[in-house]
Formats: C-alpha cells, structure tokens, sequence
C-alpha cells in the first residue's frame, strides 16, 4: 500500500510542470511585451571622432585656461582618434608638459621618453628631453635623504646640452645641473662629517675628496678643503694636511675655513705649504668656487 501511494503521488507533480512550462514563457513574453521598450544611445559607447586641429586647439585652450584634466583628455584623444598624424605628435609632447604642469612627474617622464623614441629627430625633442630634465629636478629631496633624482636630473639635463647645444633649453639646463650637482656635493659633504665625528677620518677623506675632485664648482669645495685639513692632520698626514689648506688659502684667502685651517697648523709649528705632487694640488687647479 505504501508503494501504490507514492507512485500515484507522481502524476499531479508531471502535470504540475507541464502546466508551468506553459505558463512561463507567456508570463515572460508578456512581461516583455508589456514592458515599454527602450532605446540604446550607442553615441555614449562610441568615442566621438572630431577633427585633429581642433581637438588639439581645445586641448590647448584648456590648458592655458588652468583646466589641465581637460587639457590632458584631449591630447589623449587627439593621439588616440588621429595616431600616426602630426596633431597626435605634437599633442604627445603637449600632453608630457600638461602631465608635468599636474605634478605628474612619473607620467611627464613617461610620455616624454615615448615622444624621444618616436620622434627623435623632430624640432620639440630637445623640448621634451626637457621636460624629463624638469620631471626629476622638481622631485629633487633635501641633502639629508636619498639624491638619485639630483644624479637623473644631471644626466638628462646634460644630454640636453650634449645632443642639442644650440637649443633655447640650455642656459636653463645648466641651471639645473648646477643645483643637482650642489646637492650631490652636499649629499658628500654630509656623510663626510658624520665620518669625521666618529673620528672614521679614512672614510671622511673619501668623501670630501669627491667634493674636491667631481664637483669643484659647488660652494662646498671650500669647506671640504678645510675638513681635509683637519682629516689629515688627525690622521698625521702633515704634508696633506699642509697641502690641503695651501690650496684652500689660494682660492679662498678670506674664508673664516681658511683661517680656522691656519690656526690648527700653528697649533703644532706648521703652516700652509702646497706640495705639487698632491693630488690636493692638482684636483686645486680645477678649482672654480660656486
């Protein structure tokens, strides 16, 4: 009897879904007939195609106006509906300077370097080599953290002045190299003194003797002269330590570094006495102050 009752239980649910496979589809059908049909503006998922000379005016009206998002958006459609054309070229470098105008530092360097390697030849390479040189001045830090961007700003601002002499990009290049070199020299010129506070005077000397020998024509020649002075003689290298301050008396005979270099000397009967076979002396003849 138990197995009787399950079998007929069977038919009602067959009949059940043969009903609802009925009722299904005319229930979505109708709910889609009923449903007021909408049309699709394909126009927002197609990027809207406008002439190459006006985007790029826009694009630059934008950025002259401040609204540098803008600007950006559309050099990018400039490059991005016109590739290959000379609007799409001439917004790439555009686009590079926008980036940088933003403080997008990495994103100027980026661009720029596409433009370098597209277009190397061109009127504005020396302007995008440019604006890499100014992407990583402007990151440069303070003397007590890391200077790799004062060493990027060096090269590239160097490879300015190398690849493209004549470029109106020079005087100001020089600038920059000027100021990173500062830093790096200030950079040694820190390590240095930590050296000699600790009494570590070999390791000082090594450090001061790149300020006197790789950057001569920084403001901290003078004072390195005065720290070799005082490494030398600690170490009982007198005949340096009299070389070093000769040299720093011959460029600089005013300098309160020269006078405390003297003072040290007579401290033990020595004086300023230059010896030429000094690497001291001949690193000196490159001297050129700041």
């Amino acid at each position: 009897m138990f197995f009787k009752r399950v079998g007929q239980s069977k038919a009602p649910q067959r009949s059940v879904l043969l009903a609802l496979s009925v009722v299904v589809p005319s229930l979505f059908l109708s709910a889609c007939m009923s449903s007021p049909e909408k049309d699709i503006d394909l126009s927002k998922y197609v990027d809207q195609t406008e002439p190459g000379d006006v985007l790029y005016n826009q694009a630059l009206a934008n950025l002259n106006a401040g609204r540098l998002d803008e600007a950006s958006k559309k050099f990018d459609a400039v490059d991005r509906q016109h590739p290959y054309s000379e609007w799409a070229r001439k917004s790439m470098v555009m686009g590079a300077f926008t980036d940088y105008r933003k403080g997008s530092y990495d994103d100027a360097i980026s661009a720029a370097k596409r433009y370098l390697a597209l277009y190397p030849s061109t009127d504005d390479a020396p302007y995008a080599q440019y604006i890499i040189g100014l992407s990583y001045y402007k990151q440069i830090k303070d003397v007590t953290q890391d200077q790799k961007e004062a060493r990027q700003t060096v090269q590239t601002m160097q490879e300015l002045v190398t690849r493209w002499p004549t470029s109106e990009y020079v005087d100001d290049a020089k600038e920059k190299i000027r100021f990173a070199n500062d830093q790096l020299a200030g950079k040694e010129m820190q390590i240095g003194r930590y050296y000699l506070e600790r009494r570590e005077y070999i390791a000082a000397v090594k450090r001061f003797r790149t300020v006197v020998e790789s950057y001569s024509n920084t403001r901290h020649v003078e004072e390195a002269l005065a720290r070799l002075t005082e490494s030398y003689y600690a170490l009982g290298l007198t005949s340096e330590a009299q070389t070093a301050a000769a040299v720093l008396g011959t460029n600089y005979p005013d300098s309160p570094w020269y006078k405390d270099s003297y003072k040290l000397l007579q401290s033990n009967g020595l004086s300023p006495r230059e010896n030429s076979g000094s690497w001291i002396s001949k690193a000196g003849k490159l001297i050129t102050g700041a």
